[in-house]
């Protein structure tokens, strides 16, 4: 059992770390010889990142950041099945210690149960994990983007290729209906909860995690739920003299 807290918080710890770094300004520095923080709104992630390098530039920047996620909670996925597979009776018990009632430990104890409550526990955490790392990237002075991207990469190990492009799908019918990407961003986060509660539903750690993520990512967007609010936040296809709000 303490071999399995061992690994989650090496998940959490790790999916941080890989989240952090900060691929917006790695490419604008490396290969456009400036700083994305430094053009239109300052934010690392893509919709600024097209601003400062044009579509390639930008696009690079998503796929990094959306494989961060990816990576994230495949290495998860991959690690809590290791785990069950070699140490089954630990794993057991720490899947019963957190559902604490009998009867839900005696059914939980087998590998099955185990693998399938692990797995989203630990892909939840790297979920978690990812978006810290990406929304405080200690490399940044505990600064960077919003998270958008790396959490839908995680969200396809989270939840699944399904679940994971129910959110995308949120995210581009919003900003289809209203031409905010920030908008968009933010009611993707909003619904991660709801979808959660299905993915999770006997998994209130990974609930919890999925949540926590979502909170976070919203947070990163307080300053566009201002703008949006006070009706200047800039939409898809504005003007270039119109105001430039920060990006999702």
């Amino acid at each position: 059992m303490a071999t399995t807290l061992a690994a989650l918080f090496g998940v959490l710890v790790g999916s941080f770390l890989l989240g952090s770094i900060p691929w917006g300004v790695i490419i604008s520095r490396c290969f456009y010889h400036k700083d994305v923080r430094e053009v239109g709104s300052g934010n690392i992630g893509t919709t600024n990142a097209m601003r400062a390098m044009g579509k390639v530039g930008g696009s690079a920047v998503f796929v990094l950041d959306f494989g961060k996620g990816v990576v994230s909670g495949l290495a998860a996925l991959a690690l809590a099945r290791a785990l069950v597979a070699w140490d089954p009776e630990g794993c057991t018990a720490f899947v019963a210690l957190m559902l604490g009632d009998a009867q839900q430990a005696q059914a939980a104890a087998t590998t099955a149960a185990s693998n399938n409550y692990l797995v989203m526990l630990f892909t939840s955490a790297a979920f978690l994990g990812c978006i810290l790392g990406h929304v405080f990237s200690p490399w940044l002075g505990f600064k960077g983007g919003k998270g958008i991207a790396v959490a839908a990469g995680c969200l396809m190990a989270t939840f699944g290729p399904v679940g994971g492009l129910l959110e995308i799908a949120v995210f581009a019918v919003v900003v289809a209906a209203t031409r905010y990407v920030s908008a968009g961003s933010i009611a993707a986060a909003a619904v991660c909860p709801l979808f959660a509660l299905y993915y999770c539903w006997d998994n209130v750690p990974a609930w919890a995690c999925c949540a926590m993520g979502a909170v976070v990512v919203v947070w990163a967007h307080r300053g566009n739920i201002g703008r949006l609010r006070a009706g200047c936040e800039r939409r898809i296809g504005s003007s270039k003299g119109e105001k430039e709000g920060e990006d999702a």
